[in-house]
């Protein structure tokens, strides 16, 4: 397929995002906002890969040339970046009820823009380092492999802990399924490829699959294309491919002796 060019809506949320960690948490709130209000939108592959997000047209909606964007063709063309502030604009703006978010009054809806901040300022940015150390940098370094995951450990012994005695991230009692849980979905959801191990996280083991019977969440993992990087499709090629399945283990037993050599010891917070 042709790379996209341009916009290509005249009216609704246009979505321009690819398959990676902080497109899906758009693609998953703009599902969640059509089954509950009914409300379409369109989307657009932006090629990371080909570096279609640098292109002149992007750029003028997003000077910092990332995916997700989007644009709201019904208040004139309004262009959003970054996901935090993409998700605090669609539910403030297209969530009257309230199912996702919270009244900008209440205490929970600080409670929830504390987590997001959370995930938004660490927990991706951190998991983001440990993928590129842990799995895509040409040359092995010991030193930032065992620092990126061993923080993206840490980070996730803190979201354990929030989730032991609750279902969702943010909300009154156990809590509600709300932007809080989108902006870490993505994330969670590659665990395995950044070096972790979900068996150290069992809450939010049973959070991630909580929130995986969630047909809006099944759907907007699957826009633009389902990631072959998650956790379940990374234990299927390990199962099927003996190459990859190598691969891995090599990775693994690189990550473990470089904890090793610089003493790191699992601790959170």
């Amino acid at each position: 397929m042709a790379e996209p060019t341009g916009l290509i809506a005249k009216s609704g949320i246009e979505l321009l995002t690819f398959g990676t960690p902080n497109g899906f948490k758009v693609s998953i709130l703009l599902e969640e906002l059509k089954e509950a209000y009914g409300r379409d939108y369109t989307w657009q592959s932006i090629n990371i890969m080909k570096n279609t997000q640098k292109e002149p047209w992007f750029t003028a909606l997003c000077p910092n040339g990332r995916i997700p964007a989007i644009v709201d063709h019904d208040n004139n063309g309004f262009a959003v970046f970054e996901g935090l502030a993409i998700l605090g604009y669609l539910t403030r703006r297209y969530d009257p009820e309230h199912r996702f978010s919270f009244p900008v009054d209440s205490d929970d809806y600080t409670v929830c823009e504390e987590w997001m901040a959370w995930q938004h300022g660490g927990l991706g940015p951190m998991q983001g380092q440990a993928n590129h150390f842990h799995r895509f940098a040409k040359e092995r370094i010991a030193y930032p492999t065992q620092r990126y995951v061993g923080e993206s450990e840490r980070l996730y012994g803190i979201l354990d802990a929030r989730l032991a005695e609750r279902d969702f991230v943010a909300g009154p009692g156990r809590g509600k399924f709300s932007i809080a849980d989108m902006s870490l979905l993505g994330w969670v959801n590659i665990a395995t490829f950044s070096g972790l191990d979900m068996g150290m996280f069992p809450h939010v083991q049973k959070w991630l699959d909580r929130c995986m019977e969630r047909p809006g969440v099944r759907k907007g993992f699957a826009v633009p294309n389902v990631s072959g990087l998650s956790n379940e499709k990374i234990a299927e090629v390990i199962e099927s491919d003996p190459e990859q399945k190598k691969k891995t283990e090599e990775a693994r037993k690189f990550l473990e002796e470089a904890k090793e050599k610089y003493g790191y010891k699992y601790l959170s917070p």
